[in-house]
Formats: C-alpha cells, structure tokens, sequence
C-alpha cells in the first residue's frame, strides 16, 4: 500500500535529494565530522516532515510541518557553501545542490500556498 505522500513530486525530489547528500558526505574527510551530520539531517528533515504532514488531519498541522520542510531545506544552503569553502565540494556541485534546494523550497511553497488557499 502506499502512502499518498508518496506520490508528491516534491517529497521524491526530498528523497532523492537527500540520498545525493547521503552519498556525497559519505566520503568528507574525517575531521570535519560536524558538516555531513548536519547536512545529512537537514536533507533527510525535508522529506520526513512532508511525511509527517501529510499524516495530520488539520490543515494547519500540515501546513506547520511543510513549512518545517522548508526550513529544512533552506538550512541545507549554509552548509553546502562552508563545504564548499573547506573544498568539500567543488563551485559545481555546490551550485548544483543549490539548484535543486531551490525547487525543492518552491514546490513546498506551491503546497503551502495552495493548502492557506
């Protein structure tokens, strides 16, 4: 059975999203430990919150955990770019993962906004 949060096209690209990250930081160099931890987090808090959203019956319990999501994924921005400063990642990839942070926040807007109505 799946779940109705399942088929959002911005709770896949969450995932996805947060699988790319998974895979990138796998490899960070050890000292810095702390940029992985939290960028793995806020990358798996986008998708998990979508979820968690859609299992509430209220609307505005919904819209809180989207804009939770949102959050979450704006949060991923700072990250990305002291990774990049530490030459974790290259200007590339950064702007890449940024990019896809950028669709991610704008779908989560749409949702918001078609749900406050």
């Amino acid at each position: 059975m799946a779940f109705i949060f399942e088929k959002l096209d911005v709770y896949r690209k969450a995932v996805d999203f947060a699988d790319k990250i998974c895979e990138l930081t796998r490899d960070f160099q050890k000292g810095n430990y702390y940029l992985p931890d939290q960028l793995n987090r806020a990358s798996l808090s986008v998708s998990t919150n979508i979820a968690e959203g859609n299992g509430r019956y209220h609307k505005a319990e919904r819209i809180n955990f989207f804009r939770i999501a949102r959050g979450s994924a704006f949060e991923c921005v700072p990250v990305l770019e002291i990774c990049k400063r530490k030459k974790l990642i290259n200007e590339d990839m950064n702007e890449t993962l940024k990019r896809e942070v950028e669709d991610i926040c704008k779908m989560l807007s749409g949702l918001i906004n078609r749900l406050i109505g």
